[in-house]
């Protein structure tokens, strides 16, 4: 591709290889190495649980939402990036592109949540228990999960579960096909009209952002809330929507600086955008905690017998220990850390709080998931199958990653025919 000059004084020029440096490939090695060796780890304890695979399961629903976090919440900032503008979304364009296309990975680990998990019942009471009067006159369940059953059954049946799954995947996808297409499509325009791509991007991302927002509190509801029909939130696909934001943040940030220590990235990222993405990551660090801590709050002071229960049971049975490390991981450190405007402009240090930020999105979601079966509420102890948590997630993360930066090597990682182009080349000044 043929440099690109403007006639600012001392502007940079990009480099005539705008794709991604040679040792992006090394990463995508070193992934697939680290999620062979956590998968054999995963079936070693499946065999040392002695529980019928049932905790394999839960921590394959655990690396499912992670990495349907990574790929679709990447494809809402994206689309949320087109309708703010700013420098900082032409930097990161690429790396949220490159995760919008792992779709088909992430669908695939859907599999199992949805045939095993849910057709088989392994995962969801509604399903296992549909037959829920016999359940209850069989004491197999409470009065309290056979009404909840029994009174969602218009919403939690297979058809509904299936459908919704379906629907939701396949809009993403044709979301995903059109803003990765037309992407190019400006990129490849001799004579780009800046105006017709804005509202092109414009109109495609508005109504995006409004339908997966409305679709993630929809699968949210399905894919984890469910799993303890009993409990229902008003504010808990929201609670979804703000973390996937948080980690995919974190993720893009560490990308494009480790992508820095090379061309194209090394001569557009500069630290005034690597600064405004880090107080990005600090307004949804503040959102996350808001969210999480204003749920918390209200039914805690409204002390209602339907819904305090589901706080008891992830704080009672030494899971305290693992709710208060949530919220040091969760808020604590990455709030206190990201108030330090120089932190911001340290890549070394900034590398630091978006990995804690991505382990507490990991943590975090042990805390949602585990809690909702029979087994483990009010009572975390030490088990095979509780290990498994640590070793399939990070398998399914891992093999995600590795097509992650398959799809990072297969288009430039500089969007050229972008208006802030000319800006991002500009020499930054002593104090951005």
């Amino acid at each position: 591709m043929a440099q690109h000059s403007f006639s600012e004084h001392h502007t940079k020029t990009l480099p005539a290889n705008l794709g991604a440096p040679a040792f992006v490939d090394v990463w995508r090695t070193r992934a697939l190495i680290i999620g062979l060796i956590f998968s054999v780890l995963a079936v070693i304890l499946g065999f040392l649980s002695g529980d019928h695979w049932n905790h394999f399961l839960r921590a394959w629903l655990h690396g499912f939402m992670i990495c349907f976090g990574f790929c679709c919440g990447g494809l809402c900032v994206l689309m949320l990036q087109y309708l703010t503008g700013g420098k900082w979304g032409l930097i990161i364009r690429r790396p949220l592109e490159a995760m919008t296309r792992t779709l088909p990975l992430v669908f695939l680990y859907f599999l199992p949540v949805g045939i095993i998990g849910m057709s088989f019942g392994k995962l969801y009471s509604w399903r296992q228990y549909a037959d829920w009067a016999t359940a209850l006159k069989n004491h197999q369940i409470s009065n309290e999960l056979a009404h909840a059953i029994h009174f969602k059954h218009a919403i939690l049946n297979p058809y509904g579960f299936w459908g919704t799954s379906l629907f939701v995947f396949a809009v993403c996808a044709l979301y995903i096909y059109f803003l990765n297409h037309y992407s190019m499509k400006r990129d490849a325009d001799p004579e780009p009209n800046v105006k017709f791509w804005q509202t092109r991007f414009e109109n495609i991302s508005g109504f995006g952002v409004l339908f997966y927002s409305i679709m993630l509190f929809i699968v949210a509801i399905y894919w984890v809330m469910s799993l303890d029909p009993t409990w229902y939130s008003t504010v808990y696909g929201f609670q979804y929507l703000v973390g996937q934001a948080y980690a995919v943040l974190a993720l893009s940030i560490l990308t494009l600086m480790a992508l820095s220590k090379a061309d194209p990235i090394k001569t557009t990222f500069r630290v005034t955008e690597q600064h405004d993405m880090g107080k990005l990551c600090f307004a949804f660090v503040m959102l996350n905690m808001y969210l999480a801590f204003a749920a918390f709050l209200i039914i805690w002071s409204g002390n209602s017998p339907e819904e305090i229960p589901w706080y008891l049971d992830r704080i009672r049975g030494n899971w305290g220990v693992i709710a208060t490390l949530d919220v040091i991981f969760h808020w604590l450190i990455p709030f206190t850390l990201l108030l330090s405007s120089d932190l911001k402009r340290v890549k070394s240090r900034l590398a630091v709080v978006c990995c804690i930020m991505i382990f507490a999105r990991y943590w975090d979601m042990f805390w949602l998931i585990e809690p909702n079966f029979p087994d483990a509420r009010r009572n975390l102890h030490f088990s095979w199958g509780i290990l498994e948590y640590g070793a399939v997630p990070v398998a399914l993360i891992s093999f995600w990653m590795a097509y992650y930066f398959t799809q990072l090597k297969q288009r430039p990682l500089v969007a050229t025919n972008d208006p802030h182009l000319a800006e991002i080349l500009e020499p930054e000044h002593a104090h951005a």
